[in-house]
């Protein structure tokens, strides 16, 4: 898929998210139609993105508590990489535990899905890791940063709760320490050039 049909894809995913928080403030519980049609997309089209309107919710609520860079940096004094990424894991933690059960659902759809068919997910941890990285004193070499921007994102999701909690069977505490101990490492070695 070419890099403007990925970008529109993503887009359009968005526009039905953000649709779907917008209706559900305004409207109790707004209907499939209502939110493609809010969304200015066919209902043919929402389908291709969500498989009804279960889906479509749950993936929304967890899209309108996901904090945005300028909530989560805006008012941040620090320039040290390390503590702004773990603040950074302490928000979406918090966020993952929260809506385990939806984003476990999220995850279960994406991976049922044959390769190269999967429905685009929206990357909302790559825009936070590069606010948690942008302007850090001292600064990381451009090669290293890439590469940090790169691994932090394997650390902050649903995926690495379902690896802690289900296969390795680790307590909240436990996998926390380990996730923290992981950062830390990551953010040393880009430091080390």
């Amino acid at each position: 898929m070419s890099g403007a049909r990925a970008n529109q894809r993503l887009r359009t995913r968005k526009d039905l998210l953000d649709a779907a928080v917008r209706l559900s403030r305004e409207a109790a519980s707004p209907s499939f139609e209502e939110i493609a049609e809010a969304a200015m997309v066919s209902r043919a089209t929402a389908y291709r993105y969500f498989p009804g309107l279960d889906a479509l919710m749950s993936e929304a609520a967890v899209h309108m508590d996901t904090p945005t860079p300028e909530t989560l940096f805006g008012d941040e004094p620090s320039t040290d990489a390390l503590a702004r990424v773990e603040k950074l894991d302490a928000a979406l933690s918090a966020l993952v535990v929260a809506n385990e059960a939806p984003l476990r659902a999220l995850l279960a759809r994406t991976v049922q899905q044959p390769p190269g068919e999967a429905p685009v997910r929206q990357n909302r941890r790559s825009p936070l890791v590069a606010a948690a990285l942008a302007g850090a004193d001292p600064p990381l070499a451009p090669d290293r940063l890439d590469l940090l921007a790169k691994a932090l994102p394997l650390l902050l999701g649903i995926e690495t709760r379902v690896v802690f909690k289900d296969v390795l069977q680790l307590d909240d505490v436990e996998a926390a320490r380990v996730r923290r101990w992981m950062i830390r490492a990551l953010v040393e070695a880009a430091r080390r050039g």
